[in-house]
């Protein structure tokens, strides 16, 4: 019985969830193999048992089509569709709530919680405008729509994840360069009106934030050019 697989062309055709449980295999594996394995049987929706049966060659060539797909710049994409339902990214990032970044900043960097993240930066639109603005859902808990992103295209998750770590990482530089000019200030004022210690108070609350933003830029470590774990298989 001859094997017939239907390859993905695009991470669009990925949905959340197989990508999730082929990294969480791979996280924990150290076998080339079986990653390889794991890999055809989730992204291409087959049974593990199949996947033995393919030739290596092929089975060679479809890792380095994968590998290539994940090579690829993720494109951010404002709206897409889950069974006939528009979601919306947040329109106003300026407006979120506390405890829509608290749960933001929980799961950004935890591929297992992937499908929550998506779940709080989209949620279904209620509302069309003109041209491309809408409005969605109020925000009620990622565990609304956490399950039913795990359906939602990879591509989407991927490109939003990057959107969302880059502009946070903007964010964090604005506010580097922010304390570098109030720390300047501070020294030139105490110079010039002879203040004691120089501001010590006001420099030790500095450092305090600063220490508090490097912690933060630490924690951004992931790297979408790392979303597939690199592969060295031998073949003939």
């Amino acid at each position: 019985m001859k094997l017939e697989l239907i390859v993905p062309t695009t991470l669009n055709e990925i949905p959340l969830d197989h990508y999730q449980k082929f990294m969480a295999v791979s996280e924990s594996n150290t076998d080339d193999n079986f990653i390889a394995e794991k890999m055809i049987q989730y992204f291409c929706g087959i049974e593990l048992k199949d996947v033995v049966h393919i030739k290596a060659t092929d089975l060679f060539s479809m890792v380095e089509h994968f590998n290539k797909l994940f090579t690829k710049d993720p494109k951010f994409i404002p709206t897409f569709k889950i069974a006939g339902v528009d979601f919306g990214f947040i329109p106003n990032l300026e407006e979120i709530s506390l405890g829509e970044y608290a749960d933001i900043n929980g799961y950004l960097n935890d591929i297992s919680k992937l499908h929550n993240l998506m779940a709080v930066l989209y949620r279904p639109i209620t509302k069309k405008n003109k041209g491309n603005q809408y409005l969605i859902e109020e925000y009620k808990g990622s565990i609304t729509y956490a399950d039913v992103m795990k359906y939602a295209p990879l591509d989407v998750c991927l490109g939003a994840k990057v959107f969302f770590y880059n502009l946070k990482n903007e964010l964090l530089n604005a506010l580097s360069l922010y304390l570098s000019k109030q720390e300047k200030q501070i020294q030139t004022l105490a110079r010039k009106h002879n203040l004691p210690n120089n501001g010590d108070g006001i420099r030790q609350s500095i450092d305090l934030l600063r220490g508090t933003l490097e912690g933060l830029t630490k924690s951004l470590d992931w790297n979408y050019s790392s979303a597939l774990p690199s592969l060295c298989l031998k073949h003939n």
